[in-house]
């Protein structure tokens, strides 16, 4: 479309500063297009406090706020938690948030009669893939603007100095510009002394950390839990019954104050570049922790290989943005059928950053303590020689034909 065919844009809004940016850049070279702001309610917590009055203070005609926490948590982290999904060892709490936001943002467009959505990622970054295949998705034909593919703005300093000319109200300063990303799974810090591979991330500062404290804070004894499942999705915690949403919440508060879910990892970005990035995900880390641990005596052998192995390309899948497409689709068949017997009880200590596994029970156990007892069994040790003869056979035969050989 030619800008002066554009009147009404649909903004993906957060409030911070790439968007509220945006508002003013909009309407001034969309020829004061109408501008209206989406927040996606994924967690944000305080975030979206004043975010309406920060919206129209800066240029939009309205904000919808859509409350999208329970379909985050249902639709999307458990999907991720039951295939046991993480990107080199990042739990994708930004990667599985976007495609429902973008949802989200093309339903209001759809709504509204929007000539357009626009979004505030960078060209650097993963979220413009992640943003973009759901928009297409959802509405093929639909307008997409990305000002940082268009702007003449190139760095957030320049945001700033953007911003103060605009009168546009911002949360952060010069100093505590790190690019953030938060939701009730976990919350992301980029750029500044991050930006160095070799600064150590600082954890005591005041301020710096927000879901966690440093393992060094945390207190000197193990706090205990437990954790039922039921088909791979957390059903119980401490033994009351809960939402997957409660627990997720709940244990962001345990793990928290014990130092756990702290993340400093150099990523492989879609784009082609590597990212370094602190992550806090306290109750996400509790969760993959303990839904590994029912797995193992649930799942048998082949299952649980295979699982592992499409576990990396389920999060790749996700990571790139490939949620709403036919593989994902049947990935998640296979996940769902491997998730029938995850049914049980976890135990665990958290103490100081650490995890410790302290028990695990399961209606569905394939574990027999009969059959792996060092003590007196059922089982026939004699009947190993037959089976090792035969295992053993293409090796045997193998070396026969190289001693002739010699």
């Amino acid at each position: 479309m030619n800008r002066e065919d554009i009147k009404k844009v649909v903004l993906a809004y957060s409030g911070g500063l790439d968007t509220s940016v945006i508002i003013p850049w909009l309407k001034e070279n969309y020829n004061n297009c109408e501008v209206i702001a989406v927040s996606g309610n994924v967690g944000q917590g305080d975030e979206l406090d004043g975010l309406e009055e920060k919206a129209l203070k800066t240029g939009a005609s309205k904000l919808y706020v859509l409350d999208l926490t329970e379909e985050y948590v249902n639709d999307y982290i458990m999907p991720c938690l039951k295939a046991g999904a993480q990107y080199e060892g990042y739990l994708l709490g930004t990667s599985h948030a976007r495609p429902l936001i973008a949802k989200g943002l093309v339903e209001i467009a759809l709504k509204e009669g929007a000539d357009a959505v626009c979004h505030g990622c960078t060209g650097k970054g993963n979220d413009q893939v992640r943003f973009e295949l759901a928009i297409r998705h959802f509405a093929p034909q639909m307008h997409i603007i990305a000002p940082w593919r268009e702007w003449d703005i190139r760095s957030r300093d320049e945001e700033i100095d953007y911003a103060e000319a605009h009168d546009v109200p911002l949360r952060i300063s010069r100093e505590t510009n790190y690019s953030k990303d938060k939701n009730l799974w976990h919350l992301s810090h980029e750029g500044l002394d991050l930006e160095n591979p070799a600064n150590e991330p600082q954890y005591e500062k005041p301020g710096f950390l927000e879901l966690c404290v440093s393992p060094y804070d945390a207190p000197d004894t193990p706090e205990c839990i437990s954790l039922e499942f039921k088909q791979g999705v957390p059903c119980a915690l401490n033994g009351e019954q809960m939402s997957a949403k409660e627990i997720v919440l709940k244990l962001n508060e345990i793990g928290g104050r014990n130092g756990i879910g702290l993340l400093d990892l150099v990523e492989n970005r879609l784009v082609g570049m590597k990212s370094r990035g602190i992550y806090e995900t306290p109750g996400g880390t509790i969760l993959y922790e303990a839904h590994k641990y029912l797995e193992s005596i649930t799942l048998d052998k082949m299952t649980a290989h295979k699982k592992e192995e499409l576990a990396l390309t389920y999060a790749e899948l996700v990571y790139n943005g490939q949620w709403f497409t036919s593989l994902k689709e049947a990935l998640d068949a296979f996940v769902n059928k491997t998730q029938e017997t995850v049914n049980g009880t976890v135990k665990l200590k958290l103490y100081k950053g650490n995890i410790i596994k302290a028990g695990v029970t399961s209606p569905d156990s394939l574990y027999s303590e009969d059959l792996a007892s060092f003590g007196e069994s059922d089982y026939d040790q004699k009947d190993s020689e037959g089976f090792i003869k035969l295992y053993g056979l293409p090796i045997t035969v193998k070396a026969v034909l190289d001693q002739k050989k010699k």
